[in-house]
């Protein structure tokens, strides 16, 4: 039995992105049903909801500034897309081929590698991205000794010793440049892939591990052959933030509103301090800013210092509208580039074949990522610079006539958080330390466990069913 304290209460949501959207939407569904006496408020330094994901609805195109889709392995946007009532708003990504651009020669990615299919040595042999000792190396994988390191490592050193350098740089850090923008000499394998660590203890061979396991660091094997595994909302992916909107209770949300300072109240409260001279007595806060932000608002106390270490990569995505005419004819989905390779752009998708809905009939729609770590100088440029720019790479693989009918640029300046080796353990001991000065204070969002938009909405949902916990639950008996 559940014995509730009748002392009204008051969380505060900080950061309406969506982690911060998630906690807040659940932490009032359980507050309703369980009749729990807690107010709920979001409070976010912008003008709208949602952070990274906007959607741009131009001309019957619709465009992604932010990330494009999602991969809803374990169906954390799934269920919530149910609870919003939504669900069949979801739509599946169509497959096609895909290339690695090395130097200005695009190479398809093995089938096997990105249908969800067990990976085969075959298909490294008949693979025109590596030579054939990077081949024989690859094979390597089969009678190599598993790690005995139970540290963190890096990526690159991980896949490295399993597969040899070539495989690194012309197919795993093209593809994980993609995702995370960052340096996989850095990237932390336990906070990125700690299931590929995984199977590789277990079974020693990662491709013999991948196979017996059915699993796949690219993706899955669960969707039909003719479908992609990537998922988004017919109308864009701001239809979930939009729909989190309208359902939080009005009222409760304040935009355009700034935390400048968390410190402690009265009675065990926090008091929350804003830009707009006023401020807010909590008896708990989420925190689901970036991490750089969310240190500023310890200041005054000196914690949270150890989050200066954490680094965040500035990336811009640039979208162009053609007419079908105007590009040749190439059978792709997207190509990703080599580092080694003279592009500045790092990929690049066809929309207009990933997603049909997104274009009008007759256009092509062309999306590229530009900026990593190391390479974020050209973010910075003008939109017009930066046009020039990608068109120059595009033109390297693929036939374009004159410009494009549209450009759309959009800018993330440290957008990207970086998991650096040992960052599970230092936002374990952030953690610690926050709980030590604020236990009522929690942090949560991309900056400290899962970047993806499943993850962070597993996160939302997860703080928001642990503060509700604690908050009022006293004892069982």
């Amino acid at each position: 039995m559940m014995l509730v304290t009748q002392k009204r209460r008051k969380v505060v949501v900080i950061g309406g992105g969506i982690t911060g959207l998630t906690a807040a939407f659940y932490m009032q569904q359980e507050a309703s049903a369980k009749e729990l006496p807690v107010d709920i408020v979001l409070v976010e330094s912008s003008l709208r909801l949602g952070g990274k994901i906007q959607t741009l609805k131009k001309d019957g195109f619709i465009i992604e500034r932010g990330p494009e889709s999602f991969f809803d392995r374990e169906n954390h946007v799934h269920v919530l897309a149910q609870d919003l009532g939504i669900e069949q708003e979801i739509i599946t990504s169509n497959s096609g081929p895909t290339y690695v651009a090395v130097g200005s020669q695009l190479y398809p990615i093995p089938s096997s590698l990105m249908s969800g299919a067990t990976p085969h040595i075959s298909s490294f042999i008949t693979s025109g991205l590596f030579s054939l000792s990077g081949k024989i190396r690859a094979a390597g994988d089969f009678v190599l000794p598993r790690s005995a390191q139970n540290d963190d490592q890096p990526l690159g050193e991980f896949f490295r010793r399993r597969f040899g350098a070539e495989v690194v740089e012309n197919l795993v850090e093209p593809l994980l440049a993609g995702t995370f923008a960052g340096d996989i000499e850095q990237l932390s394998m336990r906070s990125t892939f700690p299931q590929l660590y995984e199977l590789e203890q277990k079974y020693r061979s990662l491709l013999i591990g991948m196979k017996k396991s059915g699993a796949n660091f690219l993706s899955d094997n669960s969707i039909a052959k003719d479908k992609g595994i990537f998922q988004t909302f017919e109308n864009g992916l701001e239809t979930l933030i939009e729909k989190l909107e309208e359902s939080l209770i009005p009222g409760t949300v304040q935009k355009g509103v700034k935390v400048e300072e968390i410190e402690h109240g009265k009675d065990g409260a926090v008091q929350i301090v804003l830009n707009n001279f006023s401020q807010i007595k909590a008896d708990a806060v989420i925190i689901a800013t970036p991490f750089h932000v969310a240190e500023k608002m310890f200041s005054k106390y000196q914690i949270l210092t150890e989050l200066n270490s954490m680094k965040a990569a500035t990336i811009a995505t640039v979208t162009m509208a053609f007419k079908k005419e105007q590009l040749g004819e190439l059978d792709a989905l997207s190509f990703f580039v080599s580092r080694n390779s003279d592009f500045s752009i790092t990929s690049c998708t066809w929309s207009n074949r990933k997603w049909p809905n997104t274009t009008p009939t007759d256009y092509v729609l062309l999306r590229s990522y530009i900026g990593r770590v190391g390479d974020e100088a050209i973010v910075a440029l003008s939109d017009s610079e930066i046009e020039k720019t990608v068109l120059q790479d595009l033109r390297k693989t693929i036939a374009i006539e004159g410009m494009p009918i549209t450009t759309v640029v959009s800018r993330w300046k440290n957008a990207m958080p970086q998991y650096t080796v040992g960052h599970e353990t230092k936002i374990e001991r952030v953690k610690h330390e926050l709980s030590e000065h604020f236990p009522t204070v929690k942090l949560s969002g991309s900056s400290f466990e899962g970047i993806s938009i499943p993850e962070c909405v597993q996160q939302g949902k997860k703080v928001a069913t642990e503060l509700l916990t604690e908050m009022f639950t006293q004892q069982c008996i």
